[in-house]
């Protein structure tokens, strides 16, 4: 039986022979790390295989510019790598997050694809690295020490720009276009869960639209940092194997490809040896999900109820909520983006100890801080534009909370310059204790005529612009 009536073929690399199966894409290497790492089922994002692939791709043309790689080589590898760019091998792309910790493996992963699939272009024969070489060829240039990092920093610049910030623009306009809508509905404020003195609830909405646009504000802060690239340090940061200009002309082309600011690092040391650019970016995206946990946690406890509890406003009704009781509607938008939150704020606490997981010249976490980066963005983009979507355009505004208003017992606060703290705490006292108004108390014990208790506690007045 010969080779290609078997299910597998025979590779060798430095190590010796290896079985493949017959069609795959993928060469030893691959096969060596699937068998070292089933470890979970979790791969690398759809965001970091395409710009893996990018950066191949623009390695093999500047290369060629460099005269390091003919042209048809070079029109080979393009080829394979746009394939790859555009997801149509992502199913070659096997292997487990949890590898070596430099990303070696996946970066022979793409190297092994993308040089079988330019040797098929070529009508060559699977595995015989000829007349592409993954190392020779593929990853010329180049080291896992400086792709790895150079495709997580691109990744999550892409995945920000094109997936993140659209939505938590989308949502900022949303709380934006509540906060007019509501304005002019006066309510009790409340600091402590206690009773304050009166706001509107399109202030508060002003409020989250706030966090949600500096939230925005800080994610643009760390573009800039995830726009410096190690690629050129090749293994170590001193760029043994690579041409002076390489690094610089494929920064170049990937910006141009993707619009987005790429440019080599000015210290490639601290480039590979750490990567604080992606701790820093987590901390931005830990930001946004602490925002989202808050606004998230207060449109829940305001639509509760709707009759013992706050139901100041009323939620979108997407689905029951019960299984037992009937009738029942629960926020389970809001539950859901909560539950986005914590697990954002978890892959922080990851990212941050993997990123002090650098020994000496090399990161060795670097896997699970691509995965955990572009998790966090990635679900923060969809949790955005979902929960704008089906909760917070639906949102309406009831009349449970001016009405409580006039039983606001910090109303006192606008007689205190009047009246003096102490005779305003009494009165607001006496006013819970005999369940009255505090214009009826004030009436009482005070001096103050009716144009002056009109005045002093008109409740929207007391919300400023």
């Amino acid at each position: 039986m010969t080779q290609h009536e078997t299910a597998h073929r025979v590779e060798r690399d430095s190590m010796g022979e290896v079985e493949v199966p017959r069609d795959a894409l993928f060469g030893a290497q691959t096969r060596r790390a699937l068998d070292n790492f089933p470890i979970s089922d979790l791969r690398f994002p759809r965001r970091f295989i395409e710009a893996l692939g990018a950066i191949k791709l623009e390695a093999a043309n500047v290369n060629h510019e460099l005269g390091g790689l003919d042209e048809s080589v070079r029109d080979a590898i393009v080829q394979a790598a746009e394939e790859v760019v555009d997801g149509r091998l992502d199913g070659q792309f096997v292997l487990d997050v949890f590898q070596t910790g430099s990303g070696t493996s996946t970066n022979m992963n793409a190297n092994e694809v993308i040089s079988n699939r330019a040797i098929q272009i070529l009508g060559g024969e699977l595995g015989s690295k000829s007349p592409v070489h993954p190392n020779d060829h593929v990853n010329r240039g180049q080291s896992s020490n400086d792709v790895i990092p150079t495709a997580i920093h691109l990744s999550a610049q892409i995945s920000i720009q094109r997936d993140l910030l659209p939505a938590l623009e989308k949502l900022r306009a949303a709380l934006d276009e509540k906060a007019n809508e509501f304005d002019g509905v006066v309510k009790t404020g409340r600091t402590h869960l206690q009773d304050a003195t009166p706001i509107r609830l399109g202030q508060e909405f002003r409020g989250y639209a706030g966090q949600i646009e500096r939230g925005i504000e800080r994610v643009k802060k760390a573009q800039g940092d995830l726009a410096e690239v190690a690629l050129g340090g090749t293994a170590v940061g001193t760029g043994v194997n690579t041409h002076p200009e390489f690094a610089g002309k494929v920064t170049q082309r990937l910006a141009a490809r993707f619009g987005v600011e790429v440019r080599e690092t000015e210290n490639h040391f601290q480039a590979q040896s750490a990567l604080d650019g992606t701790v820093f970016a987590s901390g931005a995206l830990k930001t946004v999900a602490v925002s989202m946990l808050k606004v998230a946690n207060d449109v829940r406890f305001l639509g509760s109820g709707p009759r013992a509890s706050y139901a100041e406003i009323a939620l979108p009704e997407v689905q029951p909520g019960s299984s037992i009781m009937p009738g029942k509607v629960n926020p389970v938008i809001a539950e859901s983006a909560a539950m986005v939150s914590a697990q954002v704020i978890g892959n922080d606490a990851t990212i941050a100890l993997a990123g002090g997981s650098g020994n000496f010249e090399l990161n060795v976490m670097m896997p699970v801080i691509a995965h955990n980066l572009l998790q966090s963005i990635a679900l923060l983009a969809t949790t955005a534009d979902n929960f704008t979507d089906q909760l917070v355009a639906g949102l309406e505004a009831t009349e449970r909370g001016p009405e409580l208003v006039e039983n606001g017992l910090m109303l006192a606060t606008a007689l205190a310059p009047e009246v003096g703290y102490d005779k305003a705490a009494d009165l607001a006292k006496k006013a819970y204790k005999e369940n009255k108004t505090i214009r009826e108390v004030a009436r009482e014990e005070t001096d103050l005529s009716e144009d002056d208790l009109d005045r002093l506690l008109d409740a929207k007045q007391m919300t400023g612009a």
